[in-house]
C-alpha cells in the first residue's frame, strides 16, 4: 500500500509516524526556521503537535503533512492543510501551511508541496477556499503563497501575537475553488 496521501514530481505527503517525532523536534527547535514565530518548539510540543496532526487527519482527511522527499525517503518537514478556529473575523477557516528544513530551503519543495495541496483541499476534500497566513516580515512564505496564485486579502493583528510588536501583524492570502 502506496503510504502517499499526496504526491508531486518530487516529494511525497504522508499521515505522521512515531519515527517523525525527532526530525521534526529539530527543525521546530531551529531559531532560523522560527524566526517568523513567537518561540521554538521542543519534543514535548512537537510531539502534542504530530499527534493533533494525527487526529485532524483521522477527523478531516487532511492535515499538516509529513514530508519526504521521493527519491531518497528523506524527510524535510510538513506542508498541508489545517483547520484554524481562533478569534479572527474569518474564523473558523482551512489554513495551508509549511515548515521544511533550512537544507532544502530554496529549492521549490514548498510552492510544489503547497500547490498540490490546494489541490488536494479543493478536488478530494472539496474545499470552497483556501487561507494563508503569515507574519508581515515573513516574505519567503509570502514569496510560496504569491507563487500557488494565492491573492492577498488583508493585514491584522494576529490574536496570538499581538502582545509581540516584531510579529503581530499578519497578512491573510486566500485562493477559492
Amino acid at each position: 500500500m502506496n503510504k502517499y496521501i499526496i504526491t508531486t514530481q518530487r516529494l511525497g505527503l504522508r499521515n505522521w509516524t512515531l519515527s517523525d517525532i525527532n526530525p521534526m523536534t529539530e527543525i521546530s527547535a531551529d531559531p532560523e526556521v522560527m524566526r517568523y514565530f513567537p518561540f521554538t518548539r521542543n519534543k514535548e510540543q512537537t510531539t502534542s503537535f504530530i499527534q493533533k496532526m494525527q487526529e485532524l487527519f483521522d477527523e478531516k482527511k487532511y492535515c499538516y503533512f509529513a514530508v519526504d522527499i521521493l527519491e531518497t525517503q528523506e524527510f524535510i518537514g510538513f506542508i498541508g492543510l489545517c483547520y484554524q478556529d481562533y478569534e479572527v473575523e474569518f474564523a473558523p477557516f482551512v489554513d495551508i501551511g509549511w515548515r521544511l528544513k533550512p537544507s532544502v530551503w530554496g529549492k521549490g519543495y514548498a510552492p510544489e508541496g503547497a500547490a498540490a495541496c490546494l489541490k488536494y483541499g479543493f478536488e478530494i476534500i472539496g474545499l470552497e477556499k483556501i487561507y494563508a497566513v503569515a507574519t508581515k516580515n515573513n516574505l519567503p512564505s509570502i514569496r510560496v503563497m504569491e507563487k500557488i496564485d494565492m491573492r492577498r486579502e488583508k493585514e491584522f493583528i494576529h490574536p496570538y501575537m499581538k502582545d509581540n510588536e516584531k510579529l503581530r501583524w499578519c497578512v491573510l492570502y486566500s485562493l477559492e475553488k
